[in-house]
């Protein structure tokens, strides 16, 4: 198969569909592998480096468009890609649909393949998530830490104090991935952390595996209500897969919030789970509302291009090759995680939430895959 990898154009991302090392695993397998021109620059890959395994190095997205019968990338696809996608053209990305009509509309009318990264499931885990969530929780600490700082318009409090000072409050909302590592990192830089989540099997494998600055409690509204009362720093990383996230603090309760108080909406992609939260980039990554800071870029793991680039190869890797040697329809057939990675077919939308949340018909795949 043709596969085709295209820099990313959405503001400040940095990161690269396939490292070297996936892409020469791709083409040990019989595959053709198109990179973008310095595609992979930001992320530390030259072309030399795509080009010693086995690369062909195309000067424009409209080439790599035109001869790939796979694209694989990052970010979902912005307008000035929507015309470069051709029928029957398989994309595998993260597309994130609940949160953009317009980029739905676009796929279908397309007539592409669009197989989401956010929806592949496996025992009930979105493996090709995980390591993004990783990052994302991390970095979601790194940045709330950055930003609660005078300078940045926080509160100045420094998350883990100093003896005979008090820490800060760090509120975590979501106890899945992203989470459980803004837990760690918070807990680890010595703040005082409230993690809540309302699954009661999963605050149960929290509390043994969290550290003991880390207090986990049952979520509700009253719960929540009473949380960001004391809270210098929160973190929302709700998600339900393929769907928006809920809104779990509205624009009302930021007035019961500290002024500087610093708001990291983790679930952006899926269109936030902070009322107030407006999409942000790293140029400008913050926006302050009612004295609240806000901060909720899109593509967090962007700014950390190497490491992210790498762990995502690594985790999509094994069904990018799947896609290649069986084309998507088989893959998807024999990998059942795989196919639920489908969300939309030639024009026909198959994820049921994507088809809820703008009021679409939801095909059945089993009728567009023949299956029994």
């Amino acid at each position: 198969m043709k596969i085709g990898v295209p820099s990313e154009i959405k503001p400040q991302e940095a990161r690269v569909g396939l490292t070297p090392s996936g892409a020469e695993t791709l083409i040990a397998d019989g595959n053709e592998v198109f990179i973008q021109n310095r595609a992979g620059f930001k992320s530390g890959f030259s072309n030399n480096d795509y080009l010693k395994i086995g690369c062909t190095i195309l000067n424009s997205a409209e080439e790599i468009f035109s001869i790939s019968e796979m694209i694989v990338k990052v970010k979902e696809p912005l307008p000035s890609e929507y015309s470069l996608i051709k029928a029957n053209q398989i994309i595998f990305t993260y597309f994130h649909f609940a949160s953009s009509e317009t980029l739905t509309h676009a796929m279908i009318k397309s007539g592409s393949i669009c197989i989401a990264y956010e929806t592949v499931e496996k025992n009930g885990s979105l493996p090709l998530l995980v390591p993004m969530s990783e990052v994302a929780g991390r970095m979601a600490t790194q940045q709330g830490a950055k930003f609660l700082e005078k300078p940045q318009g926080g509160l100045g409090i420094l998350l883990g104090g100093v003896p005979g000072v008090a820490p800060a409050n760090v509120l975590i909302l979501g106890g899945g991935i992203a989470g459980t590592e803004a837990a760690r990192m918070a807990a680890g830089l010595g703040a005082n952390v409230t993690l809540l989540d309302n699954n009661l099997d999963r605050l149960k494998t929290l509390v043994d595996i969290l550290p003991p600055n880390v207090t986990v409690l049952y979520s509700d509204s009253l719960t929540i209500s009473k949380q960001i009362k004391i809270s210098h720093l929160i973190i929302g990383t709700v998600l339900i897969p393929g769907a928006k996230a809920p809104k779990l603090v509205t624009k009302e309760m930021l007035k019961e919030m500290q002024e500087g108080t610093v708001l990291v909406d983790v679930a952006i992609d899926q269109g936030g789970c902070f009322e107030s939260s407006i999409p942000t980039t790293h140029a400008e990554p913050i926006k302050t509302i009612d004295g609240i800071v806000h901060y909720a870029v899109t593509n967090m793991p962007g700014a950390v291009p190497n490491t992210s680039t790498k762990a995502l190869t690594n985790a999509t890797i094994s069904y990018t090759r799947e896609l290649a040697s069986k084309g998507w329809k088989n893959a998807c057939i024999e990998n059942s995680n795989l196919l639920k990675g489908l969300n939309i077919i030639q024009g026909k939308v198959v994820y049921k939430e994507i088809a809820e949340t703008f009021s679409l018909q939801c095909e059945k795949i089993d009728n567009l895959l023949k299956l029994n």
